[in-house]
């Protein structure tokens, strides 16, 4: 389906064919310069960034066939909808100048259209996300996917394309937002996650039309629509200069809500995140924080209650919130044999209250164990 007029199916295909001119013009300062260039009119635009080849650009601009735009966008197997069609999404329209012409997308229409931007919430983070990151960021939006909250990302290795499986397996929807064509999956390697996105009932859109190539500045000029289609944007792990701080940012300029989740004071890749906690951002230690901000204290509760644990497995758990991550660490901390704190500790993963990687670190899980049971006198 194609509700777009000429007018801004044609400007569409001019980004596309201005993208290489927009990456040199914007490659000093992408984060903030690519959506001020975008908000020019199609003149100013060709003028900032065309160059020498600005009049032949315009030339083939104004000669474009609309008619011949909606048959590529069809044989893509894209849908396209522009600003002045009743299914374009009215959140984005908060961009005012910035919004774009036309969105193009893969997936149900009306998982876009419908998008409650009151209740739905943009997951972004560090692409090379450290454990503790990814863990999170898949437990979090597990619980708001079982919600019914819908959750927005970018699709991109680490943090976004975890978030975006933690919804689908919450049996929920999400929209993943591209810096190429919609019929493009970017990057690479999630291209089965795009399939999967699909085959869900979920949805991928981009500004910019099918077959276009993604560039350096697509990816922060497509991370205002990530902002602009939530409430909230959760900045689930970052380092100091991150792409996500610049969502987080365009975020707070629309009005929208920023949340973070904390992280160890010592981790490079949670400074980001910590830094917009001590700027005021909302705490985030869960999806309840995450529901507990959009529907009101109490109003859907998906905290998980685990099964009862000894005292000599809550022991164990202690030492690992405390910060001992490995068997050796526990062992030697707690005074014990590691063969009985290894045992102890698959016991506590087996039952959800750990998780461990390929080096032999444990985290713990939002998993909530019962308070232990009174001793008797």
């Amino acid at each position: 389906m194609t509700d777009a007029c000429d007018r801004c199916l044609r400007r569409s295909y001019l980004l596309a064919r201005l993208a290489p001119h927009i990456e040199r013009t914007a490659v000093e300062a992408p984060g903030r310069r690519a959506p001020e260039l975008l908000a020019l009119d199609d003149e100013a635009l060709v003028g900032a960034v065309g160059g020498s080849r600005s009049d032949a650009i315009l030339a083939a601009h104004g000669e474009a066939d609309a008619g011949g735009l909606r048959r590529r966008v069809e044989v893509a197997g894209c849908w396209c909808v522009c600003r002045h069609a009743s299914a374009y999404p009215d959140a984005l329209r908060d961009l005012g100048a910035e919004a774009p012409a036309a969105l193009f997308g893969r997936g149900p229409l009306d998982v876009v259209h419908g998008l409650d931007s009151d209740t739905a919430v943009t997951i972004v983070g560090a692409r090379r996300a450290s454990a503790y990151g990814l863990g999170v960021a898949e437990r979090l939006t597990r619980m708001l996917g079982k919600a019914g909250v819908a959750v927005v990302s970018g699709m991109a290795n680490g943090v976004d394309s975890r978030a975006h499986r933690g919804a689908l397996d919450g049996g929920g929807k999400t929209v993943a937002v591209l810096g190429g064509g919609a019929d493009v999956p970017y990057p690479p390697r999630q291209s089965r996650l795009y399939e999967r996105i699909q085959a869900q009932g979920g949805a991928v859109v981009s500004e910019l039309p099918p077959g276009t190539a993604s560039f350096r500045w697509s990816f922060p000029a497509r991370n205002r629509l990530m902002a602009a289609l939530s409430r909230i944007t959760v900045v689930v792990e970052a380092a100091e200069r991150s792409g996500s701080l610049i969502t987080a940012t365009m975020a707070l300029e629309l009005g929208r809500d920023v949340g973070a989740v904390p992280g160890p004071v010592n981790a490079w890749l949670s400074a980001g995140t910590n830094q917009l906690l001590a700027d005021g951002a909302k705490v985030v230690r869960d999806a309840q924080d995450v529901l507990d901000h959009l529907l009101g204290t109490g109003r859907c509760n998906v905290r998980e209650l685990g099964p009862e644990i000894d005292l000599e497995l809550r022991e164990v758990l202690e030492r690992v919130e405390g910060g001992d991550a490995t068997c050796d660490a526990v062992a030697l901390a707690g005074g014990r044999p590691p063969q009985e704190v290894s045992s102890a500790l698959a016991r506590l993963e087996l039952v959800g209250y750990l998780t461990s990687d390929h080096t032999g670190r444990y985290t713990r899980t939002p998993l909530v164990a019962p308070a232990p049971a009174a001793q008797l006198p």
